[in-house]
């Protein structure tokens, strides 16, 4: 079943760990279908963490972190790789959820070369598009806790924080996912 808008209208640490099993499912212009199990993701918290992209305010770029929950904010990083995140949250409070990994690719670079993700899709909605959205078939599986990649800009507190959630074993029915 299809994500809908009140799964992204939370805060993005309660998002992100909820992410971690679900299914991303893109669909290439020629209607081949891709569907990847999400596998880990990262929290971006606003103004305050210097990790996010929103740190220094409101810009051309940042603008969509401060929109609606469950739009999709596409960015190059390096020149070189799209990353894939989702905003959450409320309106004008800048926050969003970095797709990070899924089962069939590790790494963000890797995630949205394998969807054939770029540009076109920023600023559109996840839970409406066509083209890319995310779905529950039931799955769980336990959450670890680890310290997010690449954000040595960041400062040490930032930088230390628990707000990369990798997926753990898989769960049976009625057993509690650990956060």
């Amino acid at each position: 079943m299809r994500l809908e808008d009140t799964f992204y209208q939370r805060d993005c640490l309660l998002v992100a760990p909820d992410l971690v099993g679900k299914l991303l499912v893109r669909t290439l212009p020629d209607g081949t279908q891709i569907t990847l199990r999400i596998a880990e993701t990262e929290a971006y918290r606003g103004e305050e963490d210097t990790a996010c992209h929103a740190h220094k305010g409101r810009t051309k770029r940042t603008q969509i972190l401060y929109g609606k929950a469950g739009q999709i904010y596409v960015y190059l990083c390096y020149g070189i790789h799209w990353l894939l995140n989702v905003v959450t949250g409320e309106e004008d409070v800048p926050q969003g959820v970095l797709i990070r990994a899924c089962v069939d690719a590790k790494g963000p670079g890797r995630l949205t070369k394998a969807l054939q993700v770029d540009g076109h899709l920023n600023d559109t909605s996840i839970f409406t598009s066509r083209e890319l959205w995310i779905e529950d078939d039931g799955k769980r599986y336990d959450i670890v806790p680890d310290t997010r990649v690449g954000i040595g800009y960041a400062s040490q507190e930032d930088q230390m924080r628990l707000w990369r959630f990798k997926m753990g074993a898989e769960l049976a029915e009625g057993q509690e996912i650990t956060k």
